[in-house]
């Protein structure tokens, strides 16, 4: 189970990672750029955190996992131009910050 939730997850950040890239080099119409890495690749990330959540030693990492990957996913429906926007950047952050500390136990 641990070895399939974590394919899961590195086939989900693949495709956030995807995501990421086609924003950046502009492959498709702005639009699709922008929903692509301003939306669905926060989305995508999320779900990965999400699936990594349970699979951290540290409990307290858990819970705090989780919320970044409720930030994550809440930022990405927020319109670009709301204050809460950063949500979504706060809670990407904040999963790599857990997912790191998390590796040096």
């Amino acid at each position: 189970m641990k070895g399939q939730q974590q394919s899961i997850q590195g086939i989900l950040s693949i495709a956030a990672l995807i995501c990421m890239a086609i924003g950046w080099f502009n492959v498709f119409s702005p639009e699709i750029n922008h929903l692509l890495s301003g939306k669905v690749f926060y989305i995508l990330i999320g779900a990965s955190f999400f699936i990594q959540a349970p699979l951290l030693t540290n409990k307290n990492f858990m819970y705090a996992m989780y919320a970044a990957a409720g930030a994550c996913v809440l930022g990405a429906f927020l319109p670009a131009d709301s204050k809460l926007s950063a949500l979504k950047t706060i809670g990407l952050l904040a999963g790599v910050i857990l997912s790191i500390s998390n590796r040096r136990q």
